[in-house]
């Protein structure tokens, strides 16, 4: 399991400008099985999501990200190996 957490380093309204590219790749991310939750940090500094995978092609792919190629923000990826969940989450566990 993987933690992303991307922060802007533009202004929000240079991040809203890339947000229907950015969100074309966040869907294409969950088609992919990849992400499996996401949201805003609030207050709105940027953004967070829940990924599996391979680190390599979880690296790849936010390398991909329209917010990433165009130096809106940037992530920092987190390896978490999880072993708890409340009841129904057992899906996250490693």
């Amino acid at each position: 399991m993987f933690i992303l957490s991307l922060t802007y380093v533009k202004p929000t309204e240079e991040a809203d400008r890339f947000m229907p590219p950015h969100m074309d790749w966040v869907n294409a991310g969950y088609d992919s099985g990849m992400f499996l939750a996401s949201g805003r940090k609030v207050p709105r500094t940027g953004g967070m999501i829940l990924a599996r995978g391979d680190r390599a092609a979880i690296e790849a792919y936010v390398a991909a990200d329209p917010f990433a190629a165009e130096g809106v923000a940037v992530y920092e990826v987190t390896e978490v190996a999880v072993t708890r969940t409340a009841p129904g989450l057992d899906g996250l566990k490693g």
